[in-house]
C-alpha cells in the first residue's frame, strides 16, 4: 500500500514585465503552486498548477489545514475516493466554492501522477492513450501592444516554436477595432495559420454578431471563445452559434461538471475548455470528457499545457494545447527542463511515468514565495 503521509506545496510568483490586458481583466504576474504528496513507500505524486495571484494563500490553506487530514492515511492509488473524501472542502456556503475547487485541483493532479509512477506509465497512455502529441497554439494579441509587438508575438509562435494558431484576445473594444487588429495578425502570418478568438465574455450578442459580419470571407475562426458576457449565460453562447454560423468554446468559468452538462444539454456550445487547474483536476475534467463525447463537443482546455496535454492527447475530441509567449507565461518555458521541442505543430508528451516533467529547482529557488 502506498499510503499519503503529508503534502508539501511550493507557492510561485513571476513579476511581469508588462501588464497584460485582456477584454476585462489584467495580469501583472503569473503564478502556481507546485504540489507534492509523500507516500509511505517513498512515491511523491507531483504538479503544478493553480494560476491565483491573490488569492494564493487562500489555496495553501485549504490544502494544508482543511484537506490534508482528510485524506492522509489513504491509499494514494485510490484515486476516486481521495476525490469524493476533498468534496467537503465546497460544502461552505459562505465563501467562494472556486477556490476549494482550485485546491482540490492542485491535490487531484499529484495524486494521479504519483499513481502513474506507481504504474510505471504516463497519464496520457493511462487515460485512453488515443494520442502521443497534440498540436499547440499560442495565446496573445493583448491590448496595448504595438504592430511591431504583435510582429514579433506572431513570428515567435508560428516561426521560431512552429505552432499551428493563435488565440487572439479580442472584446474590450468596439467589434470594428478588434476586426482590425485581426485582420491584421492574419495578414502578417497568412493563411496556413489558424485563428481562435477569445473575447473573455467582453461582448454583448449583438456585438460579437457584428464582429463575425466584419471578418466574414477574411478570416476563418477555428472558434470563437467566450463571446458574450457572464449574465447571457448560455442562451448568449447558442445565439452566437447558431445565428454567427461560428464555432462556439466555453467552460473555463465553470468549476464542475453539472454547469458543462447544462451547457451541452441546452446546445451551446462546439468545444469545451473547462479547465483542470480551476475545476477539481484531471478527475472532473475526465468525466466531462466523457460527457462532450455524448454530446459531439470537443475538448479545449484553458491554458495549463502541462496537464493539459496528457489529458487532451488522452481521448479522440481533443483539439489543442495552450500556451502564451514566454513573457506572458515564464513559468511554462522556464520551469520544465524536459519540455519538448514541437515538432510539425505537435507538443509530444513525455514517455516517463505520470505527469514525466523534470522540473528547474533553480528557477523555483528563485521564485518561490516562501524563500524568506
Amino acid at each position: 500500500m502506498s499510503k499519503i503521509e503529508r503534502i508539501e506545496t511550493i507557492p510561485l510568483r513571476v513579476p511581469l514585465k508588462h501588464v497584460y490586458k485582456g477584454s476585462y481583466y489584467k495580469m501583472r504576474n503569473r503564478c502556481t503552486i507546485i504540489t507534492r504528496i509523500h507516500t509511505s513507500d517513498g512515491v511523491i505524486g507531483q504538479s503544478y498548477n493553480a494560476d491565483t495571484d491573490e488569492e494564493q494563500d487562500i489555496i495553501l490553506g485549504i490544502i494544508h489545514d482543511e484537506i490534508a487530514p482528510l485524506i492522509t492515511g489513504m491509499d494514494i492509488r485510490q484515486v476516486e475516493k481521495i476525490w469524493h473524501a476533498m468534496i467537503p472542502v465546497t460544502l461552505d456556503q459562505l465563501r467562494n466554492r472556486a477556490m476549494p475547487m482550485q485546491a482540490i485541483a492542485c491535490v487531484d493532479s499529484a495524486v494521479w501522477d504519483g499513481f502513474g509512477k506507481i504504474a510505471g506509465q504516463p497519464l496520457w497512455r493511462l487515460w485512453g492513450g488515443y494520442r502521443d502529441r497534440i498540436p499547440m497554439i499560442g495565446i496573445g494579441g493583448y491590448y496595448g501592444s504595438s504592430e511591431a509587438d504583435l510582429e514579433r508575438e506572431l513570428a515567435f509562435f508560428k516561426d521560431e516554436i512552429g505552432m499551428v494558431g493563435m488565440k487572439f484576445k479580442i472584446g474590450a473594444k468596439p467589434p470594428e477595432e478588434d476586426a482590425a487588429r485581426l485582420k491584421l495578425a492574419k495578414s502578417i502570418v497568412g493563411d496556413d495559420f489558424l485563428f481562435v478568438v477569445d473575447a473573455n465574455q467582453g461582448y454583448t450578442v449583438a456585438e460579437a454578431l457584428n464582429f463575425l459580419s466584419l471578418i466574414e470571407g477574411e478570416v476563418k475562426l477555428r472558434w470563437f471563445e467566450e463571446p458574450t458576457r457572464w449574465h447571457a449565460d448560455w442562451r448568449g453562447l447558442k445565439d452566437v452559434r447558431l445565428r454567427g454560423n461560428v464555432n462556439v468554446a466555453a467552460g473555463q468559468s465553470e468549476i464542475h461538471r453539472v454547469g458543462m452538462r447544462e451547457m451541452m444539454l441546452n446546445g451551446a456550445i462546439d468545444v469545451c475548455n473547462f479547465d483542470a487547474s480551476w475545476g477539481g483536476g484531471p478527475t472532473e475534467w475526465r468525466r466531462i470528457a466523457a460527457l462532450a463525447l455524448a454530446f459531439e463537443v470537443q475538448l479545449g482546455h484553458h491554458e495549463e499545457a502541462q496537464v493539459a496535454s496528457h489529458l487532451l492527447a488522452s481521448v479522440p475530441h481533443g483539439t489543442y494545447v495552450e500556451s502564451f509567449s514566454p513573457t506572458r507565461d515564464p513559468i511554462f518555458w522556464e520551469i520544465l527542463d524536459n519540455r519538448p521541442k514541437l515538432v510539425n505543430g505537435d507538443f509530444i508528451l513525455p514517455t516517463e511515468p505520470g505527469f514525466g516533467w523534470k522540473l528547474n529547482e533553480d528557477f523555483i529557488a528563485q521564485y518561490r514565495v516562501d524563500k524568506n
